[in-house]
């Protein structure tokens, strides 16, 4: 009973700080991951009151807001739509990879961390943050904006790669043999590959199966067929994120919207969760010394994602200004970043890759809304100051003309 009470207590704390961590970061129009995070440092190991009691139950609730960060997500997007963004869009995703992948692989291997570590932290450097970037282009009143589909397709994309890169990471930090880890992989791109295609060719039927005229009936038969998909798929060595995200993407029209908003609430929740408990396992004391790289690495993505969304703005002819919008808005970091961060830790894989990603997801969270309202009207100013220095140049430069004489 004692210890019951105990649990109640904690778990009843927790819920209730979050709450009003929330309410402070709506106040101030900034977003609550980046408190969440600070919230599980304070009462982590070696924080300020380390919990005990509600850390088990803790644990079950981050692995269900993981599974419903992505199940959401997946409600987002068709089966269709996700085919077209893929077609008209891949080569943007191939720079996106690129650009901002190989900087955490670099970093990794640059701080002797082993090629496990840097598959893992080439992960957390690469994904945006969906969530955040959706608040932010909501803030900003950019929803109906040329370049916010270009946004999209970029996060879709990426949300794609998810479905790939997890089982990759999840093989890899297990340590597992080359065959096994093929076998997963392969596994892995069957199941999305069967789902795709049911989605593609049976989604209305599945709607319509789950599809209930009741709120709660409604809200039942999702989510206990996400966690159950999501469990099947963990069972089969694949990711159970990437099982719930399918899900979302097999669900379509008035199911998806009423699921969405059925879920919303529930999700806020349970994510909120998850961050906490990612700081509850994150010692305060190693982050100091993994500060500088985290900023160092946050300055250079930071950098190479504006550099991606200007190339993929450009490809869809979108204007200059449009242009660096798009490449603002992608520099947040977020759930995606700590879910990969999350396999290494609880793996045990390297012990500073978790405070590296817990600093480097602070900065750019924070940094992100920034880029994502200023970086437009920055470059603007700055190719107005060159354009006029250069033509000031030009003037002073340029001989005098002597008059003809007749």
């Amino acid at each position: 009973m004692h210890s019951s009470a105990v649990l109640l207590i904690e778990f009843g704390s927790i819920i209730l700080g979050l709450g009003l961590l929330g309410r402070m970061a709506a106040r101030l129009s900034f977003s609550p991951i980046p408190l969440y995070l600070l919230a599980g440092l304070a009462f982590g190991e070696g924080g300020l009151l380390p919990l005990g009691a509600s850390e088990e139950f803790v644990a079950i609730g981050a692995e269900i807001g993981v599974i419903l960060l992505l199940l959401m997500l997946g409600l987002e997007y068709t089966a269709s739509d996700l085919v077209s963004n893929l077609k008209a869009h891949y080569p943007s995703g191939l720079v996106d990879f690129t650009l901002n992948a190989l900087p955490g692989a670099i970093a990794a291997l640059l701080l002797g961390w082993g090629p496990v570590a840097a598959v893992v932290l080439a992960g957390v450097t690469w994904i945006s943050s969906s969530g955040v970037i959706a608040k932010v282009l909501g803030d900003l009143g950019r929803i109906g904006n040329r370049e916010t589909p270009v946004i999209l397709s970029i996060l879709v994309l990426e949300d794609l790669a998810m479905a790939v890169y997890l089982p990759i990471v999840t093989a890899v930090v297990a340590g597992v043999s080359l065959a096994t880890g093929s076998v997963t992989l392969a596994i892995a791109l069957g199941v999305a590959g069967l789902v795709l295609f049911v989605a593609l060719r049976y989604g209305r039927v599945i709607s319509r199966f789950v599809s209930s005229d009741d709120p709660e009936k409604l809200l039942l038969v999702v989510l206990g067929l996400t966690i159950l998909v999501a469990g099947v798929a963990q069972q089969l060595q694949v990711s159970a994120a990437v099982g719930a995200f399918l899900v979302g993407i097999a669900l379509s029209g008035e199911v998806a919207e009423g699921a969405h908003t059925l879920l919303s609430p529930l999700r806020d929740l349970f994510a909120a969760v998850f961050f906490v408990f990612f700081g509850l396992h994150t010692d305060p004391a190693s982050i100091p010394p993994v500060l500088l790289p985290a900023l160092a690495l946050a300055v250079i993505t930071a950098l190479t994602k504006i550099a991606t969304g200007y190339y993929a703005a450009r490809r869809a002819g979108i204007s200059v200004k449009g242009r660096w919008r798009t490449g603002g808005a992608l520099v947040a970091r977020g759930e995606f970043s700590i879910v990969i961060a999350g396999l290494a830790v609880t793996a045990g894989i390297e012990p500073a890759l978790g405070p590296l990603a817990t600093a480097y997801v602070l900065i750019l969270v924070v940094v992100g809304p920034l880029t994502a309202r200023y970086t437009e009207p920055l470059a603007m100013y700055w190719t107005r100051r060159i354009t006029e220095r250069r033509e000031t140049r030009t003037q002073v430069t340029e001989p005098e003309r002597e008059p003809v004489s007749d």
